[in-house]
């Protein structure tokens, strides 16, 4: 029997415009430091509401709708985004163009929490719900609307199959950075090894005058890029005109790798679900990942996914 895992379950959030540039090279579902993000803001919130000791300590997030905002004209090639034009320059006219792609989704949130004893939960709720509808943005977004949050417990997968049944229909977002280690082991550089698993590849067969064309993957599922931290490309130190002059500087790069989306209802345990924060100062490198997808690389093998 696996160990009891106290969860927070945040259903059926939806959320406007949510920032869709999740790294500096990829467009699509927001990054997972996003979510760990806004959870750590309502942490915040809740710790100032009076419950001073609760603390979350993973998230997973479910997909249940995700509309990235783009258009495809007729006879176009590729999709164009939708940009808003902000901000407005001082004579009211829009500026040049600048890249801010956005999404409509819709997800729920799983999370890991400690610190609320019994007779706090339904305050505890009250609280949370509150700050959800009035107080907080999520990877950028608006909060429209969110179902009623609830606390329950895993403590086997008996009880885990049951909790992810209730959570369909939807695509849990769950790391595959294996994927990316096997292909750099065999040489493609992390680049290469990324656009090969997402890349589609068609290939086609003549027999006789019939010509077959297929579609294919490197691997099954729904792969798709995901950044998931920072690695620090500077030293710490000063910086010229920077906000926080207490807080040493460091310029970062985004830390990008693969994920995949699977249906709920195949998730077997809520380590494959659970992102946390992982960090080494060492190697400069600061990442969510997850317990389940740990191997014996060292963080600095994921330094090299950019």
């Amino acid at each position: 029997m696996n160990d009891l895992t106290r969860l927070l379950i945040l259903p059926r959030i939806k959320v406007q415009n949510a920032n869709a540039l999740s790294s500096p090279f990829t467009i699509g579902f927001p990054a997972v430091t996003a979510w760990l993000g806004a959870v750590h803001a309502l942490q915040r919130h809740c710790q100032k509401a009076g419950f001073s000791q609760i603390t979350f300590t993973g998230v997973g997030v479910v997909s249940h709708q995700f509309d990235l905002q783009t258009h495809r004209g007729s006879g176009d090639f590729v999709s164009s985004i939708i940009g808003t034009g902000n901000p407005l320059k001082k004579d009211g006219k829009r500026p040049s163009f600048i890249e801010e792609a956005r999404a409509h989704l819709t997800v729920t949130l799983v999370v890991e929490y400690h610190g609320i004893a019994p007779e706090q939960k339904e305050a505890a709720l009250t609280t949370i719900q509150h700050i959800l509808n009035g107080q907080l943005k999520i990877a950028g977004g608006d909060i429209l609307n969110i179902e009623t949050p609830y606390f329950t417990n895993t403590d086997s997968p008996a009880n885990t199959s049951k909790l992810m049944r209730k959570l369909m229909p939807g695509y849990v977002l769950v790391e595959r950075r294996e994927l990316m280690e096997q292909a750099m082991a065999q040489g493609q550089d992390a680049l290469e090894a990324l656009i090969d698993n997402v890349a589609v590849h068609h290939t086609c067969t003549q027999h006789n005058n019939t010509v077959t064309w297929q579609a294919m993957r490197k691997n099954k599922g729904w792969l798709v890029p995901i950044a998931v931290g920072y690695q620090g490309v500077s030293p710490l130190g000063q910086a010229l005109n920077q906000r926080d002059t207490d807080t040493p500087h460091r310029f970062a790069e985004a830390v990008v790798t693969l994920g995949e989306f699977k249906m709920a209802y195949r998730i077997e345990s809520m380590n494959e679900l659970l992102w946390r924060y992982e960090d080494n100062p060492e190697n400069d490198v600061y990442v969510c990942k997850t317990q389940h997808n740990t191997t014996n690389n060292t963080l600095n093998d994921i330094s090299q996914f950019f």
